[in-house]
Formats: C-alpha cells, structure tokens, sequence
C-alpha cells in the first residue's frame, strides 16, 4: 500500500493521507460497480487495500447512498481533488493494476465497469 500511496502522492501532487483514502474510495467503488471477483484479484494484490476500503466507508455504506461515477467523483472532491487530480490518480492507479495483475485482467475490471473507459 505504501508503493501505491507514494506513486498516487507524487504523480497527482496530493498529500499521502489523502492519496491513501482516494485509493480506500476508488477500489470500494470498483468492488460495488466492477466485475466484483475480477476486482478482488486486485484488492488481494495490495497489502492494506481491505482497511484502506473499510476506512473510507466504500462497502455498504457506499452503496446505500447511491453509487455510479458520479458518486465517486463526488467523494472524491470532497476530498479536495480537482478533475485533473482524479484524472491522474485513477491513471495511476490504473498502472499500478496493471503492474500487480496483468493489462488484461485491469483491462477486463475498466471494460466492466460503466464510465470508467474515459479514465484509462
């Protein structure tokens, strides 16, 4: 996890306590809306990626106060990001997927997730 919240911090220019909630918001928005065993795989890869989930509130709770890009993109500025900001996290963390699990198997979790394509 400390990999993942160093290249987000310094590639989008935000503080390492924000870059580890956005990581926790993103992939418990890929969980709830992605191919969910797909997704998993990933999670599974990062070391504290299952408390970074829980501390954002990205299980249930999420879910129940609606869901779509719309919502994360709402999180996510409340977190202070900009659209260029989350534009370059979800780069980001997008290569860092596909350095842990393959480019086909990211490919597949941006493929199934509605809106997500725009930000690969």
């Amino acid at each position: 996890m400390d990999e993942l919240i160093g290249r987000l911090a310094a590639k989008a220019g935000i503080d390492a306590a924000v870059a580890e909630k956005t990581i926790g918001i993103v992939l418990g928005f890929l969980r709830n809306e992605g191919p969910s065993d797909k997704v998993q795989v990933l999670i599974d890869e990062i070391p504290g990626a299952e408390a970074a989930i829980a501390a954002s509130g990205g299980g249930g709770l999420a879910k129940l106060m609606g869901g779509g890009l719309m919502a994360l993109g709402s999180r996510l500025m409340a977190l202070g990001l900009g659209m260029g900001e989350i534009q370059s996290v979800a780069r980001e963390l997008f290569r860092f997927g596909r350095d842990k699990i393959g480019a086909d198997r990211m490919g597949e979790i941006i493929a199934g997730t509605p809106g997500l394509s725009q930000f690969a």
